[in-house]
């Protein structure tokens, strides 16, 4: 596929059809010219067209109008069927002896050359007047002889009535920089298009990236290839087909800077590179190696230190160098190489003496600056052998990326310095412990993880610090799909190692006390909190208050300990350094979490909106992504739909290594995908939660998928199966023991158990869940009580109990701000209305509809309208509505939306509650207004 060249080709097309026109195409090597030139030559408004298509080569002496005669040999095949040719074109025949057969006699020689070349130029011109239509294509003009240009100018003055012209060439190696050695002027009646091609943006980058790999790539690996490549489509090519299909596909973060930094120089790159420099000076090439290992722009001064050049001859071999396009000003006064690979290319070339010479310099020459560039400092004098300066600015360099903020370039480098083999185990211990601080603040996954592994096997790692290590990886490992299980073995091991630091082993006990980790039952977790209670209370240690609080406080009112909101409003937001902001931003950041599950919603949001400006103020970029996923799943709950699924994408793009965001966002999706009736897509998002594998994954996220996919297999008929679906959540739910997180499944189990005969075991599950809520503070799950009791009498066909409770229902979900379950407890109301024959009942089915539709519930909308329509009732008439005319109405979207996703019209029927024929002629509508041809065309622009 062609990408990013959309309009440059509608251009050339247009011009193409239009003769006589010329088509100039100028851009730099690789940014796609031949590409365009063969897509255009594959449309169909041009099949009517003689192709002639020339190369230049880059030749010392090309040959003279070698370019167009290459063209021209082609003539043969289309000869026999072209006009009678005019009797000059014999000349040709000396040039063209493959056309011999069908040229005229070579006429006499005039004597004068200029009249010979005058009588050559107009044989070309009558030879493709008498084949026109035709298009001349001559690629690569900046390699043409003076010959060519002059005929091609002369063709182009004077062009023929049916002939086209295209020309690609690179503006920057033309000599004179004028590709026709003269200012081109179209002649008059003649079409004109010049084209600038330039390199792709990041998003056409990641298309073609997809295209090649056969699959999306996320939207930093593409910004990384884009910074790499510098969006030229050959050297993304040449770099994407060296990488792994699957790493690629998956890698982000450090992982995609990792993959691509280990891709070695393409041939055809680094030959062109070594080429380019066998073109140069001496003192050129030394000023392109001192480029190559400065490896960012850099003025001519510091250029020509790094070489060993005098100002005068570095500024004479720069100018060289920028002449033959080895450098390029990237800044006023700054040069360097168009894309890493091409100083890649250019660093692999010199020696290894030479180039540890050249840092050495450079390292010297940046140690006077001010401020002094650490990372850079470390960099050269690493390469330069300089072990301990590279250890001594790497740390600095650290630390000062961690005093702003920047926690990912100062992890990076903490761990490249702790994989070098030379340090001492007192230079491990201390950025051991440096690492271990900033690894949980940060959005920086395996790569850490892998760092801190490799740190509890190493020697020289101390045993004081071990434990410190140890709850860190932990920690990290609580973040990673499949890694909760082996978080709290290593968290447990901390805490035994960590006797002598009762701070840090109280921050392990608060994390084995956090009772949405696993499967561990309730008991063990109200064990660590009361002995992490006892460590608040003896303890004087503001910062280790605030952390230590973080974890308790939302674990107990996860639990639905009442005093856990009480003692909320006592802690004071005071705060004296980064780290107790750090702490506060993690304890709002956790409450919220814990109000969205037992459903304190309008608390959450709040708690919500504080964690960000906190985290942010204090840059912790992963509690910034704890609080927005937390947001976005209240804003599920509160009914905030309008674009949800797009930012809850969004973010799983951010985060999609870290467990407790994307586990969430997964969740939301799939009951976004439910409630719009998108089955298949609401199935593979609840997969990708891990409910089969609840010991590695996020409890309460866990139980509410449970709850989704049987209230999904209930829309579906499904009752069996929603029925066995339902047990295991509630099998997970008694084996935990935190109830006040049962409020989204007790109404689907109660209603499955109702359908398949056990309105017992419904009976009893709501007796079982009073008995344990009483007691608690579990808004949630105390409401969908009582919508559980209307859905048993209303099984049991006593309605007036289930007015009352349905109505006892929707007025509880309206009080914590939950619009979607309290429209559906709605709706149950007003059919137990409808069975009792209440007279206006009919009528609630239509406003619920409206309510459904203006949530974004596709599905409970149409079933409200079904449900309506077959009491008889008649819906008021549409005169005086708006017409939609080429825009999709409503229900068109709806239909629009089961289309892309690949549904079948019986399937589009049975979610919308329509008929087949209903549906159909919504489709050819849909098609029409979106001018598609068919509803494949549909899934793939979609896409």
């Amino acid at each position: 596929m062609l990408v990013g060249r959309a309009d440059e080709l509608r251009s050339l097309v247009s011009a193409g059809t239009r003769p006589p026109s010329v088509m100039m195409v100028e851009g730099e090597a690789g940014v796609g010219k031949t590409r365009l030139v063969t897509e255009l030559l594959g449309q169909p408004e041009l099949a009517g067209r003689r192709v002639l298509a020339g190369r230049s080569q880059p030749l010392r002496e090309p040959f003279p109008y070698g370019v167009v005669l290459e063209a021209l040999r082609d003539a043969g095949r289309y000869l026999p069927d072209a006009r009678p040719l005019n009797g000059v074109t014999g000349v040709l025949r000396p040039h063209l002896p493959e056309l011999g057969a069908h040229l005229p006699a070579t006429p006499p020689a005039l004597g004068d050359h200029r009249a010979e070349r005058h009588r050559f130029f107009r044989a070309v011109r009558e030879l493709l007047d008498a084949l026109s239509p035709v298009l001349l294509v001559v690629e690569d003009l900046h390699w043409c002889d003076d010959g060519s240009r002059q005929l091609l100018r002369f063709l182009m003055a004077e062009p023929t009535r049916d002939t086209s012209l295209l020309l690609t060439y690179r503006r920057e190696e033309v000599p004179g920089g004028i590709p026709l050695g003269g200012a081109y002027r179209p002649a008059v009646g003649t079409t004109s298009t010049v084209l600038q091609l330039r390199p792709l943006d990041a998003d056409g980058v990641r298309g073609l990236a997809g295209e090649l790999l056969g699959g999306e790539v996320s939207a930093e690996f593409a910004a990384l290839l884009h910074e790499r490549t510098a969006g030229i489509p050959f050297v993304v090519s040449e770099t994407v087909h060296a990488l792994d299909p699957q790493g690629a596909m998956h890698a982000d973060g450090m992982a995609a800077r990792r993959l691509l930094d280990a891709v070695e120089v393409p041939v055809l790159l680094r030959d062109a590179a070594v080429e380019r420099l066998a073109g140069l000076s001496v003192t050129a090439r030394r000023m392109t190696e001192a480029a190559a290992v400065l490896g960012v722009p850099a003025t001519s001064q510091l250029l020509g230190a790094v070489a060993g050049l005098t100002p005068r001859r570095a500024r004479q071999a720069l100018v060289l160098a920028l002449d033959r396009h080895a450098l390029l000003e990237l800044e006023d006064c700054r040069y360097g190489f168009r894309h890493p690979l091409a100083r890649q290319a250019v660093y692999g070339t010199i020696p290894g003496p030479d180039r540890q010479e050249l840092h050495r310099r450079a390292a010297c020459l940046l140690r006077d600056q001010s401020p002094k560039p650490l990372v850079q400092l470390a960099h050269h004098s690493r390469k330069a052998g300089a072990f301990a300066d590279a250890l001594t600015y790497g740390e600095a360099a650290a630390d000062a990326a961690a005093s702003i903020g920047d926690l990912a370039t100062a992890t990076e480098l903490l761990c490249s310095l702790l994989s070098e083999p030379g340090l001492a185990s007192s230079d491990v211990d201390r950025m051991a412990v440096k690492l271990s601080r900033l690894a949980n603040n940060g959005v920086a996954q395996h790569d850490v993880t892998s760092a801190l592994e490799r740190l509890l096997s190493d020697d020289r790692l101390s045993r004081t610090h071990s434990g410190q290590i140890r709850l860190s990886l932990g920690l990290l490992l609580m973040r990673q799909a499949g890694g909760l299980d082996a978080a709290r073995i290593q968290v447990e091991l901390a805490v035994n190692d960590l006797g002598h630091r009762p701070d840090l082993a109280g921050r392990g006990m608060a994390v084995l006390a956090q009772p949405w980790i696993g499967t561990s039952p309730l008991a063990e977790h109200l064990r660590w909190l009361d002995q992490v209670d006892d460590v608040i209370a003896t303890t004087t240690d503001r910062t280790l208050t605030l952390t230590l609080q973080a974890n308790n406080l939302p674990s107990r009112l996860h639990t639905g300990d009442r005093r856990a909101l009480a003692t909320m409003d006592t802690v004071s937001t005071a705060v004296s350094s980064a780290e107790q902001q750090r702490q506060l931003a993690r304890l709002h950041a956790n409450l919220a979490d814990a109000c969205a599950w037992i459903g304190h919603y309008r608390r959450g949001a709040s708690m919500v909106r504080s964690a960000v400006e906190l985290a942010s103020d204090c840059g912790a970029p992963y509690l910034i992504g704890i609080a927005r996923s937390t947001g976005v799943h209240i804003d599920w709950l509160t009914g905030r739909w309008d674009a949800l699924d797009d930012r809850a994408r969004a973010l799983f793009e951010e985060y999609r290594e870290l467990l407790p965001m994307t586990s969430e966002l997964s969740l939301v999706l799939g009951l976004l995908a439910t409630a719009r009736g998108e089955w298949d897509r609401a199935a593979a998002h609840f997969t990708a939660v891990g409910p089969d594998e609840p010991e590695n994954a996020v409890t309460p996220v866990v139980l509410a998928t449970h709850a989704g996919i049987a209230g999904m297999l209930l829309s579906q008929c499904d009752d069996e199966e929603a029925a066995a679906r339902a047990e295991a959540g509630l099998e997970l739910l008694r084996a935990k023991g935190v109830w006040p997180w049962a409020g989204e499944l007790l109404p689907v189990a109660v209603e499955a158990f109702c359908r398949t005969g056990r309105e017992e075991a419904a009976a009893a599950l709501v007796d079982e869940a009073e008995r344990t809520l009483s007691e608690l503070d579990a808004p949630l799950a105390i409401v969908a009580l009582v919508c559980c009791r209307g859905i048993i009498s209303a099984h049991r066909h006593d309605h007036v109990d289930a007015v009352k409770f349905f109505h006892e229902a929707s007025d509880g979900y309206e009080r914590l701000t939950a619009p979607y379950p309290a429209a559906l407890a709605k709706e149950r109301l007003a059919q137990s209305r409808l069975v009792m024959g209440e007279s206006d009942a009919a009528e609630s089915f239509s406003g619920l509809a409206d309510v459904f539709a203006e949530l974004g519930a596709t599905r409970d909308a149409a079933r409200c309208r079904h449900t309506y329509r077959a009491t008889g009732a008649v819906a008021p008439s549409r005169r005086g509505r708006r017409g939609y005319g080429d825009e999709l109405s409503p229900r068109e979207q709806d239909v629009a939306r089961l289309l892309a996703d690949g549904h079948t019209n019986r399937e589009i029927a049975e979610v919308l509650f329509l008929s087949r024929r209903t549906v159909e002629q919504h489709v050819a509508s849909v098609l029409r207004k979106l001018k598609v041809s068919s509803r494949g065309e549909l899934v793939t622009a979609s896409r």
